[in-house]
């Protein structure tokens, strides 16, 4: 290993960070399929952006005219900009895709009858991208179906952990 990729090895590159993620996506939805968009941004908004000042929560992606929009996310206004710089910050977003993959989120939208949730919003390259999930809603006994098997695998793990050590039962 080189004497530069050492020295960079423990640093986060800020050209590629997390800006917001979407934690009751997973738990309100079974995902099926991730994709990588892009997302047209005002100035504004790309600053509040990278200050970190948006909330994905209650978020959705719909296809129409051709076109997938995001509706929902909030990026706060940035507070250097004002007058003509602002932004609105409840606005539809425009999500930038090749036009296969909207016509494949379209027609499996429509007829197997998913939904489009952002997951995350992140920098990658310096440009703001969305990772957009395919999923199906989760009924409340699906929910805790789910929650009881997370907790029934980190049981499992934690008694092989255990068994791995060597160790004996605590009681």
């Amino acid at each position: 290993m080189s004497a530069a990729a050492k020295k960079d090895r423990g640093k986060a590159d800020p050209n590629n960070r997390t800006v917001a993620v979407n934690r009751k996506a997973r738990h309100d939805y079974d995902v099926l399929e991730t994709v990588e968009c892009g997302i047209s941004l005002q100035g504004s908004e790309v600053k509040s952006l990278r200050d970190g000042l948006v909330a994905l929560r209650d978020s959705y992606a719909r296809v129409q005219d051709g076109e997938v929009w995001l509706h929902g996310v909030h990026i706060a206004p940035y507070a250097f900009a004002q007058g003509f710089g602002s932004h609105d910050p409840d606005r539809a977003r425009k999500l930038l895709l090749h036009r296969r993959e909207i016509d494949e989120l379209a027609g499996r939208t429509q007829q197997q009858s998913l939904t489009l949730i952002p997951l995350s919003l992140y920098f990658k390259d310096g440009r703001a991208k969305v990772s957009l999930a395919l999923a199906r809603g989760r009924r409340s006994y699906d929910k805790r179906a789910a929650i009881a098997e997370r907790d029934a695998t980190r049981e499992a793990a934690r008694e092989v952990r255990r068994a791995a050590r060597g160790g004996r039962d605590p009681e």
